[in-house]
């Protein structure tokens, strides 16, 4: 099992709802944890959306010229067209994974005929295909013929959160969260505040007040290149040399708060984004009567961390471990465009998913 860490931050507000209406501060509320009450972004919502982009960057090898005909597909070599089809753009992981002719959209999201057979799905419309890498990595179920998939994702947690201070924008984080991201414990250990103050790591701060959004806080000064050390402990298993590239672009060593445990949650889910809106009556054209709702989200410029895991299986007709993870690494940059959960097409969603090789995705 290869298991590979991985950084993000938000460029929109992300809302991935709950379900349903609650009476309170919001009308949509968004998924926590249950344990911490913090806000996150599930596993399911991220593999869900992956499998998606997977498809789709899969499918736009296949251009115009080379496109398979499935209503003329007799007699047509189909191995021959696909690779002529991705041989221009040189993605290896394309090519030598057998079974990527059948690959489609249908092949992500849930099988709308999942009572057919694979070999129908060869000739026709009829959902996955079981043979493609998007089904190979994520599973699928028809017909009797199943298979689970090979990668494995977790929850996108929290680990730096964005506020208002007097000092601008700066980012808060705790020692439980930093020691749950991998970070040194004893590293943690030392910059741990007490429970009144806050640990900042900016000269000009030293021993004076801060604001973080409505509370204020005694700030005690530590050396410590704390944005670097959290790079440098989240990284992958097995490398030393890989860190976690293009946070130190956005966050700088200045920027981040350490807060006491006890009250991390109560700070970040008083500083949500919430919206207001009103649907609208599509007769009159104006904000329909008793029809406005409140919905909060995680604010833009909130970093994440988590991890997906790719499983080894011997079979010879399974992709390997490096193809899957350039799979999943030339499909991310979908999210930066498309966004994940609920309301992208009202300015929510997009998140940045920082490569974890060091690359910017593209092939060597």
């Amino acid at each position: 099992m290869d298991k590979i860490n991985i950084l993000a931050m938000s460029q929109d507000p992300i809302y991935i709802g709950t379900g349903g209406f609650t009476i309170g501060r919001v009308d949509n509320t968004i998924v926590r944890d249950p344990i911490t009450r913090i806000p996150k972004i599930p596993g399911t919502s991220l593999a869900g959306t992956w499998r998606y982009y997977m498809a789709l960057t899969l499918y736009s090898y296949f251009n115009d010229k080379y496109k398979m005909d499935r209503s003329s597909r007799s007699g047509v070599d189909c191995d021959e067209l696909f690779i002529k089809a991705v041989k221009v753009k040189g993605k290896r992981w394309v090519t030598e994974v057998k079974g990527n002719k059948y690959a489609a959209i249908k092949c992500a999201g849930q099988d709308e005929e999942p009572n057919s057979t694979l070999e129908r799905s060869e000739t026709s419309e009829s959902g996955h295909c079981g043979h493609c890498i998007v089904c190979k990595v994520f599973g699928y179920s028809k017909n009797g013929n199943s298979e689970r998939g090979m990668a494995y994702f977790s929850d996108l947690n929290i680990l730096l959160f964005p506020v208002y201070t007097r000092f601008g924008t700066m980012w808060i984080t705790s020692t439980d969260i930093l020691r749950s991201a991998g970070v040194d414990k004893d590293i943690v250990k030392e910059i741990e505040p007490q429970e009144d103050k806050v640990t900042i790591f900016d000269e000009n701060i030293k021993n004076k007040n801060i604001n973080i959004g409505w509370l204020n806080f005694k700030a005690d000064k530590e050396d410590i290149d704390i944005c670097s050390e959290i790079c440098k402990n989240i990284k992958n298993d097995g490398d030393s040399n890989v860190q976690a590239p293009g946070l130190q672009d956005f966050i700088t060593n200045e920027k981040i708060i350490i807060v006491p445990d006890s009250i991390i949650s109560q700070i970040i889910n008083s500083n949500l984004e919430t919206r207001t809106s009103v649907s609208i009556d599509p007769i009159t054209g104006a904000a329909k009567d008793k029809a406005l709702f409140t919905s909060e989200a995680i604010p833009r410029g909130t970093v994440f961390y988590g991890n997906f895991r790719i499983e080894e299986r011997p079979l010879s007709d399974e992709p390997k471990q490096e193809y899957v993870e350039k799979a999943l690494s030339e499909s991310k940059k979908f999210f930066e465009t498309l966004g994940i959960g609920g309301m992208t097409t009202r300015g929510f969603g997009r998140m940045k998913i920082f490569d974890w090789r060091g690359k910017d995705g593209s092939e060597d």
